[in-house]
């Protein structure tokens, strides 16, 4: 029995669960078909395929029944079989997902695997015996189309999870309750930051007060990188859809792009920015003096999406990403790697991303390219890394399709973790768009291109910010960053004058004077998760001073309003 629970240990049990779940389903619906049931991040899943939806009292039924299961201890055992016994089996029970499974498996490398009466087509992971689960729960059903394709059946996926110990389960199901709590989705409608509408499906309306929280992020965006010698540009949202099939993305993505028409003449909406930044770069000539050259585009881009995956702000349809193309040379390579690595930990430390895990992205089994260059790419990655004294794991067959990359992953206020920014090193495009420069040697020579993004799509990290804060976004980010408020109407003219005052000093202030008790205000602020209130009562009218609340409840007093404008503009200038 295992003693430990690593990562694969987590996978093999998980994987082990996903196979005691299909076979209590199987056991209570005898007429469903099963479809696959991986382990996944922090749990598994299976997919069937039934006549009718699973309802809530179903769900408890499965999980009495998995319990069960777990309970006899039985045995996980595996058999190689050949490819006809496999058909005969599954063509038997009518198991058509299993049968096309089987289609794509190659003759040697067919198994079945067999705990108690179930059996299923697996290739193996399993812990020794049911008895091994000790912590197990079923979480809710979604659907999914097969395949993940919506031309295929929707199927019905059932979550679950499962660990060692009832504590680490006990702690797992704890964050899933904080983290519906800090909803994005939630909390974008309660504090009035953006909305979806169905006149322009998953792609979000951002309202004045989510704006401002999008704007500020930008600016500190720009800010940094004009530190960085950054140069920003903006290309078109259409191109010529011969421009993606030089790319490359035209082969590997065209089932996610959008096609227009104009002039009888074949257009694409962009699914990505890098094409448009070889065309700046190619529209004069260079010198290797020129580089390294670093072009930066906040650029919108759409891509389709099946509907199953789509989720708030973290999958939609439409969404900026903050793109950066680096042209240079060979021996500049891992110097511009490590400053970007230095950059991106620079910018996370300011959102509070202390904890960032970092992944090298080898080549994936669609790519395009030579397995040469593909080494000499995935070396240049690698000795940066080193070179910095970067600590990183090996994601094998990670990178995108022209290129490896680096990913950084973040953690979040409740132990989440985020995939957010990028660096991927790409011979190819300079290739394909002949990209050149004049060497100091007075001959031309093909630059390397370095793609990178600090938050990578600015939606999906926008909506992560919302669920690491809780709403409650730190000062130089908040929408409204204090809230003047009166104790009666005698008062109003002070709280006006006040009012003023912040919103000449650059602070965003709002004003409340309606003629409720100052609690109910107090409250009501408080909700919107706003981080300062100035009350004006009758004495701070008359020392021109407010008194002070800061979010949570804490109580700083009566302070001179140029004092707290001073306050506010300092933790404003330290992003504290």
């Amino acid at each position: 029995m295992l003693s430990t629970s690593t990562a694969q240990d987590l996978e093999r049990l998980r994987h082990s669960c996903s196979h005691i779940l299909a076979q209590a389903v199987q056991s209570l619906f005898p007429k469903v078909k099963l479809a696959i049931g991986p382990a996944i991040k922090d749990g598994f899943y299976y997919d069937f395929d039934l006549d009718r939806s699973f309802t809530d009292e179903d769900l408890k039924k499965i999980e009495a029944k998995c319990l069960d299961i777990i309970k006899e201890g039985q045995k996980f055992s595996g058999k190689k079989v050949t490819r006809q016994e496999a058909q005969d089996f599954f063509k038997k029970r009518d198991e058509r997902y299993k049968l096309e499974i089987l289609e794509g498996l190659p003759d040697d490398n067919i198994w079945l695997y067999t705990n108690g009466p179930f059996v299923d087509l697996c290739r193996g992971n399993h812990v020794d015996s049911t008895s091994e689960v000790k912590a197990f729960k079923l979480l809710n059903v979604a659907g999914a189309y097969w395949r993940g394709s919506e031309q295929n059946p929707m199927l019905q996926r059932i979550y679950g999870t499962a660990f060692y110990s009832e504590k680490d389960l006990d702690a797992y199901l704890k964050q899933l309750e904080e983290a519906k709590r800090r909803d994005h989705r939630k909390l974008g409608r309660e504090l009035d930051l953006f909305s979806f509408h169905d006149e322009s499906p998953a792609i979000p309306f951002f309202h004045p007060k989510g704006m401002i929280v999008y704007n500020e992020l930008i600016r500190y965006w720009r800010k940094e990188h004009e530190k960085e010698g950054y140069l920003e540009i903006r290309t078109p949202m259409i191109l010529r859809d011969q421009l993606w099939k030089q790319s490359g993305h035209y082969e590997h993505y065209k089932d996610h792009m959008y096609f227009t028409k104009m002039d009888e003449v074949q257009f694409a909406i962009k699914p990505m920015n890098c094409p448009g930044s070889t065309l700046v770069y190619r529209s004069e000539q260079r010198s290797y003096r020129d580089l390294p050259m670093r072009l930066a585009e906040l650029g919108l881009v759409h891509r389709h999406e099946l509907s199953g995956v789509l989720h708030g702000l973290f999958r939609v349809k439409a969404f900026t990403i903050d793109d950066t193309h680096i042209f240079c040379y060979g021996d500049q390579i891992e110097q511009e790697i490590a400053s970007v690595i230095r950059l991106i930990l620079k910018m996370y430390r300011t959102f509070g991303f202390a904890d960032v895990s970092i992944s090298l992205s080898t080549k994936p089994m669609e790519s395009m390219g030579s397995d040469e260059i593909w080494e000499k790419a995935t070396h240049g990655l690698e000795a940066a890394l080193k070179r910095n004294q970067i600590d990183y794991e090996v994601n094998p067959g990670g990178g995108a399709f022209y290129g490896p990359k680096i990913d950084f992953e973040v953690t979040d206020s409740i132990g989440r973790d985020w995939q957010c920014g990028t660096i991927q090193l790409d011979f190819m495009m300079p290739e394909r768009f002949g990209l050149e420069y004049v060497g100091p040697d007075g001959k031309m020579h093909r630059p390397v291109m370095i793609h990178r993004a600090v938050f990578g799509s600015v939606e999906r990290f926008y909506g992560v910010l919302v669920e690491h804060y809780g709403g409650a976004f730190p000062l130089w980010l908040a929408p409204i960053q204090i809230l003047i408020t009166t104790i009666s109407e005698k008062q109003d003219d002070g709280a006006k004058a006040a009012h003023r005052k912040f919103l000449n000093a650059g602070i965003r202030s709002e004003l409340d004077l309606r003629s409720e008790k100052i609690n109910y205000k107090i409250r009501e602020a408080e909700l919107q998760k706003i981080p300062y209130i100035g009350v004006v009562g009758a004495k701070e009218l008359e020392s021109d001073s407010v008194a002070l609340r800061v979010r949570g409840g804490k109580d700083l007093g009566p302070l001179k309003i140029e004092s707290v404008i001073a306050k506010l503009k300092e933790e404003i200038k330290n992003k504290s």
